[in-house]
C-alpha cells in the first residue's frame, strides 16, 4: 500500500511541475494576444480560477442532486 502511495504521489508531483514549466513556457514564448486567450485577462492566478471553477461546479452539482434526494425522499415521509 505504502508503495502505491508513494508512486502516486510521484506521479502528482511530477504531473504538478510538467504543468507548470508548461504555462510558463507558454506565457514566455507566445503573443500577448494568444497568452489572453489561453489565461484570460488574469494571468497570475490561473490556478485559483480554476480551482474555484472546480469548487463552484461540484457544490452545484452536489446542491442538484441533494435537492433530487429531497423531493425523492420527503415526499415519502409526509
Amino acid at each position: 500500500m505504502f508503495k502505491r502511495l508513494f508512486w502516486i504521489s510521484i506521479g502528482v508531483g511530477i504531473g504538478a511541475v510538467a504543468v507548470t514549466k508548461a504555462q510558463a513556457y507558454v506565457k514566455a514564448n507566445t503573443p500577448d494576444a494568444a497568452r489572453q486567450f489561453l489565461f484570460g485577462p488574469d494571468q497570475d492566478h490561473v490556478a485559483v480560477r480554476t480551482l474555484e471553477a472546480l469548487f463552484n461546479e461540484f457544490d452545484e452539482a452536489r446542491r442538484a442532486r441533494e435537492a433530487e434526494l429531497n423531493t425523492k425522499y420527503a415526499s415519502k415521509i409526509s
